[in-house]
């Protein structure tokens, strides 16, 4: 988090997106954690053009993008779809802005650095125009899997999903209120959703998986800087709105204490450990909703293999599976003296 005394290192900042779930959770998360805005940049998509949004108890009128562009912020954080960012992320950094992208446009390109700053912020340099902020399921287990893999050093992750609907956007969290009250309205789904579970996230691929567990299964490897770790995913869309919870089985090269996992978890960057089974306490998203953390909990180990570790993941989405960790990334550069 900006302290006090890094006031002086005040620049402009575009939210491009700023009118979404994400973008507003975005100018949220901003104002919470005092990042050093001088002025803000709203940006959407034309339809929004003009329309105002609040930050820290003034209005700000939205612009278009090339109107963004203009404006010549020092960072524009993306959160308005691949296809925005595909088109006009390399405008705004010809422009010598920095883009942190929250899209899955640029995160497997292999010229742009894959961030989530408790794991590999360190890769970043100020010649990174476009950054890409990971997937958020994928940003959750990683900050969580980070400190065991340095330690005992991770062979393979077996993980199902319990995705949020706010994962999808408004219109999911519309069609789940609206079911739970009877209403018919917009499906954001092709199956209701309150009182089931969709075992679809994003669209089926020719080997059976679909993007949202591929996307986990690529990202790892590169946030981690092991390409050597195997990864297989399910992931699954429940009727919740408070965060992410993920079950994770994690095979070690290495032999592992409990205990002293546990005490790795509980001291590392982003980590909060909630392990207490005698008091039936554990993580869950009625916990990490509007908060930053990554808990943790229910870790035990699989009695059905060696060297290998059971625990359970719980993270708010849309802050740090989204907004948190872009505006993070922000605080990195600005801290390092790289914007």
């Amino acid at each position: 988090m900006i302290d006090s005394k890094k006031e002086k290192q005040k620049m402009k900042v575009a939210v491009v997106g700023a009118t979404g779930l994400v973008g507003t959770k975005m100018l949220e998360v901003l104002a919470e954690r005092n990042f050093p805005v001088t002025e803000l940049v709203p940006v959407a998509s034309e339809r929004s053009v003009g329309k105002e949004v609040e930050f820290k108890g003034k209005k700000y009128t939205v612009v278009g993008l090339q109107a963004g562009i203009d404006a010549k912020p020092a960072v524009a954080i993306f959160s308005a779809g691949g296809g925005t960012s595909t088109e006009w992320a390399p405008k705004f950094a010809a422009a010598g802005i920095t883009v942190i992208d929250n899209s899955s446009a640029w995160r497997m390109d292999p010229t742009k650095k894959l961030v989530v700053p408790e794991v590999n912020a360190d890769v970043l340099t100020a010649e990174d125009k476009i950054i890409a902020n990971p997937n958020c399921s994928t940003i959750q287990m990683v900050v969580a899997l980070q400190p065991l893999h340095t330690k005992y050093k991770i062979k393979r992750v077996v993980v199902s999903t319990y995705q949020s609907v706010t994962g999808t956007g408004k219109a999911a969290v519309d069609q789940l209120f609206n079911e739970r009250k009877g209403i018919q309205g917009e499906m954001a789904y092709k199956y209701q959703i309150d009182l089931n579970v969709i075992p679809q996230i994003d669209v089926f691929l020719e080997n059976g998986y679909t993007k949202e567990e591929m996307k986990m299964v690529k990202e790892t490897g590169k946030i981690m800087q092991d390409d050597n770790i195997k990864v297989t995913a399910t992931t699954v869309r429940i009727p919740v709105v408070g965060g992410h919870s993920e079950s994770v089985n994690v095979e070690f090269e290495n032999e592992f204490d409990l205990d002293e996992v546990k005490a790795l978890l509980a001291a590392a960057p982003g980590i909060v450990l909630q392990q207490n089974d005698a008091e039936q306490f554990y993580p869950m998203p009625l916990w990490a909703h509007e908060k930053d953390d990554v808990f943790v909990g229910r870790l035990r180990r699989d009695e059905s293999q060696p060297k290998t570790l059971n625990m359970w993941i719980v993270s708010d989405n849309l802050r740090k599976g989204a907004a948190t960790n872009a505006i993070q990334i922000a605080e990195y550069l600005t801290g390092k003296g790289l914007l």
